[in-house]
């Protein structure tokens, strides 16, 4: 499926709950304008409400994997995730038990060149690696951080079986020592 307003045009993944959002980009000799989120075109292309509630930013070093990351919130939590400097690979998982696409997961390419954005909903988890020196993010949450509905899977994990595009890689504490899915899936914390 394929939305098209005036301003972006909005592309359904293969895991459902997954869109790419593609906003133009304005340029001239200053370098380039883009709108890259507006609560109406969101509402109004996918049918779905998405109040931000918390926008969070974060700057990676090349070959930094961040995720899989994942909310339990009783409201859900749905992610708008924009590249605004350097290149990513996106990773997009399927944590819901009762999905017909459990356990996918897909990957896709942001930059602040491409115009895109990826919109996660609840239900998903979420990672990405950084390609360049340095990849800045921003993301915006509909639900705010709740430390205790918060969870993590090892990106590396073989029953994902995620193919980063990278050899180097680097981890936070929380994401090497992080659960596996089969972990995570034992224990009911998806």
């Amino acid at each position: 499926m394929i939305v098209n307003n005036e301003l972006v045009k909005i592309e359904k993944l293969s895991i459902e709950g997954a869109w790419i959002a593609k906003s133009p980009l304005l340029t001239d000799n200053r370098g380039y304008f883009r709108e890259w989120f507006s609560l109406e075109e969101i509402s109004s292309a996918l049918g779905i409400a998405f109040d931000v509630k918390q926008a969070n930013m974060s700057s990676s070093k090349k070959g930094v994997i961040r995720g899989i990351h994942y909310s339990i919130v009783e409201e859900g939590q749905s992610k708008w995730v924009t590249c605004v400097s350097g290149l990513i690979w996106d990773v997009v998982v399927d944590l819901r038990p009762n999905s017909p696409t459990f356990k996918s997961w897909l990957g896709v390419y942001l930059s602040p060149s491409t115009g895109d954005s990826l919109l996660i909903s609840e239900g998903l988890g979420h990672g990405f690696v950084s390609l360049e020196e340095k990849s800045e993010i921003v993301y915006l949450l509909n639900s705010p951080y709740s430390p205790f509905k918060e969870f993590a899977i090892h990106p590396l994990d073989p029953d994902l079986g995620i193919d980063w595009p990278i050899q180097n890689i680097v981890l936070s504490n929380r994401d090497s020592t992080a659960p596996s899915f089969r972990e995570q899936l034992e224990s009911g914390k998806l």
